[in-house]
């Protein structure tokens, strides 16, 4: 099955998480330490601790060791890796769901802005699985093991996901998805003024080799992977414009990176850089109006407008619709009047 990552964050960082702590006993006899481990953590192969010592994930009094290290008495043993203990991470909440459909096979969520769609790093609690697995129960994992999950978007932008109920509605919609069928339309606001009424962005997305919080655009090819993203303008609102963005492919900020790269940065867009004036004027009073515009929407501007896939189970080919959040409707009415005054 295809784990499809739409504008989904997947944040990698370098820290790593207990998730096993032994203390080997007084009379402890020197033993090979993945031997001693395999006494301790149920159901480990060896095989899976051999490749955690070789990923330098096992520590023994702090030091990183190698498989072969003897345990010797009052040796602490401590197994580490690079996501938090899988039992930390789902547990259920009773928290409101805002679902637009709903049948026996699946439904679709308008996620809000702020809310993290999976746990992880610094986001234990609050997400939108956390919500998903109070509300219904059995939902199929993902081959991430994630409950339900078919697609995601990132914490900071809003709108529309489908979620499976069923194996069989996992498989088929993680295949639309992989195979291009599905339609996924945002609507973003960028920093300038494009240019071209629409157009089309290719190049592959990667991690940033300098800074691996952000991915990049990969000319060459040789590095990422394949991403396409076709826009169009909405309105042209003086210093940023309103455009429409639709996904051909699902990569990880894919729609952050591709503008970016053409010299359109998502309004607001702290990790790219779009919460700093890239465009207009330096006059006091419009550095204050943009400030205001940050205030009003205090994150990138990007909503999944749109979504529409074909039923799993009935073949009927599902659109669902959206209205843009009110922060986003209020940015762009802020910077409507501001264009309007300025050509006056």
């Amino acid at each position: 099955m295809q784990d499809i990552n739409t504008e989904g964050p997947d944040e990698q960082d370098d820290e790593l998480y207990e998730h096993y702590s032994f203390t080997a006993g007084k009379g402890q006899e020197p033993l090979r330490v993945d031997k001693f481990l395999m006494n301790f953590i149920e159901k480990a192969t060896r095989n899976k601790i051999q490749q955690a010592a070789k990923n330098g994930n096992i520590q023994v009094n702090g030091v990183v060791v190698k498989q072969n290290y003897k345990v010797k008495a009052d040796d602490v043993v401590r197994v580490l890796f690079e996501h938090p203990p899988y039992e930390f991470l789902l547990t259920p909440e009773d928290i409101p769901l805002d679902i637009v459909y709903e049948d026996d096979t699946l439904l679709v969520v308008n996620k809000p802005a702020g809310m993290v769609v999976h746990p992880g790093h610094g986001n234990y609690s609050g997400t939108l699985i956390n919500a998903l697995i109070y509300h219904f129960e059995n939902l199929p994992e993902n081959s991430s093991g994630r409950p339900g999950l078919v697609h995601r978007i990132d914490k900071d932008t809003s709108g529309l996901l489908v979620v499976a109920k069923t194996e069989a509605a996992m498989t088929h919609l993680a295949k639309q998805f992989f195979d291009k069928t599905s339609e996924r339309e945002y609507i973003a606001i960028v920093w300038g003024n494009v240019e071209a009424e629409s157009g089309t962005i290719e190049g592959h997305i990667g991690r940033h080799p300098k800074n691996r919080m952000q991915n990049t655009v990969y000319e060459d090819g040789d590095q990422g992977k394949e991403a396409v993203t076709h826009y169009a303008v909405l309105e042209r609102l003086g210093y940023v414009t309103n455009i429409s963005c639709r996904l051909e492919t699902g990569r990880t900020h894919q729609i952050r990176v591709h503008m970016k790269y053409i010299g359109h940065t998502l309004f607001n867009d702290e990790r790219y850089g779009g919460d700093a004036i890239l465009k207009g004027t330096t006059f006091t009073k419009y550095k204050q109006f943009v400030d205001n515009c940050f205030k009003i929407l205090p994150r990138q501007a990007l909503h999944a407008k749109t979504l529409g896939f074909e039923h799993p189970k009935t073949g009927e080919w599902m659109r669902f619709d959206s209205e843009l959040p009110e922060d986003m409707v209020a940015c762009i009415e802020k910077w409507r009047s501001y264009a309007k005054h300025a050509m006056e």
